[in-house]
């Protein structure tokens, strides 16, 4: 196991929490309150948007226990599978009419997360 590439994953993922939750969320949430959308719609919105720093948080924090503890790296392969297919989702509505998904840095950020993370490992 190369711990310093799943380390490297980690890091992305954090630094993607942490830039999600804070910049992207303040701009997110100007949008939200600005829009026409009921209420209910605005919470459960914010709920999803913040699901997603969620997501990358615990994807950083067990890889970076991974790269702590290298025979914990069946922990991994769960993380590196979500963001990988995530990365494909963002790819796949993407190309099917919402290529402004394509200019946003979710796919990346998944997919070097799990790039990193499975060469890590491997």
């Amino acid at each position: 196991m190369e711990s310093s590439l799943v380390t490297a994953a980690a890091l992305i993922a954090l630094a993607g929490a942490l830039f999600h939750g804070v910049v992207g969320g303040k701009i997110y949430m100007g949008h939200i309150k600005a829009s026409e959308l009921m209420p209910l719609t605005q919470s459960l919105s914010v709920v999803s948007w913040q699901m997603f720093t969620v997501f990358l948080v615990v994807s950083g924090a067990t890889l970076l226990c991974v790269a702590m503890k290298p025979n914990l790296a069946l922990l991994a392969y769960p993380v590196l599978v979500g963001n990988a297919l995530g990365a494909a989702l963002f790819l796949l509505l993407g190309a099917m009419g919402h290529a402004r998904l394509l200019k946003l840095p979710g796919m990346y950020l998944m997919g070097l997360t799990a790039l990193l993370g499975w060469l890590g490992i491997a």
